[in-house]
């Protein structure tokens, strides 16, 4: 039996699956984004008289086939999924912003299936190639890339929360200075914040234009707020919602609060920026160490070494 045949059809196989997951997950519909609705009113629009059959043929043979196969999948891997992990998985692409892009079952789907193509192709490589080691270590070598594979996704997921966290931590004083100014203008506050989502581009403002789309639909206003702070999870975020909440309840002016607000956001960014600052020199040491100390070392200890050498300390000739 000619095992590396085998590997390399397993590598195939595993490699277009992880690639069908991830094209799957990135045109992952939303839950009001149905193809075959859009073809119908496309045709109706046209003036067309369609059967349903012929609309769902005329469908690419990737919507029609691959993506309700892995949809399928992906749903066999919920069901064999704690709850816990799901819920906890939600709520990690909640928090980078990546929810509309790919599901909690396709994104646990995805790790295990990278766990699989790291381990299968370091075990090849280690086995079958001009690198040949035993197949004890070979396999050690595999295990230790499954678990690479299997958490290099849950770190990405953690960065782009990071990421994001920190986006909006820098936008949230110039964007409550705005807010500010179109209250004081006259503006309502569902409409400042609207003002806010339209004339910015980033994580922020796309956190307020969903909440006013959650209001606008008829969420009561403390709740999209509380909804969005939760979606968030920045102290900055959450004292700002508590202190926009208080303000409506208790009748005392926006303007007010929003002015003291940003005050108070702009303390806290320098705030972290000084912390920043001062985990650089720590941060700063471990390159030191390993990159610029050697090299003073060989530039001070080198001809120090060879003057010792050319004056026969140690019994040269």
């Amino acid at each position: 039996m000619d095992w590396s045949l085998i590997v390399i059809l397993v590598v195939v196989g595993i490699v277009l699956l992880a690639g069908a997951l991830i094209y799957v997950g990135q045109r992952m519909p939303q839950p009001d984004d149905d193809p075959l609705n859009q073809r119908l009113a496309d045709f109706s629009q046209r003036g067309e008289t369609v059967s349903l059959e012929e609309i769902e043929m005329s469908q690419p043979f990737v919507e029609r086939v691959i993506y309700p196969l892995m949809r399928q999948f992906g749903e066999m891997a919920a069901k064999n999924t704690p709850q816990n992990a799901l819920q906890d998985t939600t709520r990690k692409l909640e928090l980078a912003g990546k929810a509309g892009f790919i599901d909690a079952p396709m994104f646990l789907a995805s790790r295990f299936v990278g766990g699989g193509v790291f381990a299968v192709l370091v075990f090849s490589v280690a086995k079958f190639s001009i690198f040949a080691q035993t197949f004890s270590r070979s396999f050690l070598y595999g295990i230790i890339a499954a678990a690479l594979g299997f958490f290099l996704p849950q770190i990405w997921l953690s960065e782009q929360i990071k990421k994001r966290q920190l986006e909006i931590r820098k936008a949230m004083p110039d964007a409550l200075d705005l807010l500010t100014i179109c209250v004081e203008a006259g503006l309502g506050f569902d409409a400042a914040m609207s003002n806010v989502a339209e004339k910015w581009d980033n994580e922020l403002s796309m956190a307020f234009g969903r909440a006013i789309r959650e209001i606008q639909l008829g969420k009561v206003r403390r709740e999209a707020l509380k909804t969005m702070a939760d979606r968030i999870d920045l102290a900055e975020m959450t004292s700002f919602v508590a202190a926009i909440i208080q303000s409506e309840q208790l009748g005392v002016s926006m303007a007010k609060v929003l002015r003291i607000q940003a005050e108070q956001m702009r303390m806290r960014r320098r705030q972290y920026a000084e912390e920043l600052a001062h985990q650089a020199p720590v941060k700063m040491l471990i390159p030191m160490i390993v990159f610029i100390f050697p090299s003073i070392f060989i530039v001070l200890m080198t001809p120090a070494v060879l003057r010792i050498m050319a004056s026969n300390v140690f019994g040269g000739k």
